[in-house]
């Protein structure tokens, strides 16, 4: 059986268990460590020349990543692992734009791609295989690759 746009929309949607506070984009550095807490994760900063990557891994192998600009606001984030975390979290004042654009229809079953002004987001996946990444082109770093994020 084919997932239908509507189940893959739904699923990317929906608040899984897998994180229930995530920092979200426009966000700070605060709330990095209330995210290891939640998610019950090792966290592992990885400072780079115009931003710092802040990685958080659960025991269950969820990554979640977090781009953190030199003014301490989050610019990105990706995700990889068996579900799809909780993308209102995730998103935070960028969710509803992204969740209107989503329920535009779409054709492909396997891949979620919106680009609004403010918002780009990209989900893809399967059965317990996810991944996908979100920023916000206003709050990039100079000179920053999105090819980058992952």
């Amino acid at each position: 059986m084919k997932p239908t746009p509507s189940v893959i929309v739904s699923l990317l949607l929906g608040a899984w268990p897998f994180a229930s506070a995530l920092a979200a984009l426009g966000g700070d550095v605060s709330s990095v460590e209330a995210d290891r807490v939640s998610l019950k994760g090792t966290v592992r900063v990885s400072p780079e020349t115009n931003f710092a990557l802040h990685e958080i891994t659960t025991a269950d192998g969820m990554q979640v990543h977090e781009y953190l600009s030199a003014t301490g606001k989050v610019f990105a984030v990706s995700w990889r692992g068996r579900g799809v975390p909780d993308l209102r979290q995730l998103l935070g004042s960028y969710y509803g734009q992204f969740a209107q654009a989503a329920s535009a229809p779409h054709y492909n079953h396997h891949h979620l791609s919106v680009t609004t002004a403010d918002v780009v987001v990209q989900s893809s996946g399967h059965t317990r295989s996810f991944f996908g990444r979100a920023w916000a082109p206003s709050l990039l770093p100079p000179d920053f690759s999105v090819d980058r994020i992952n």
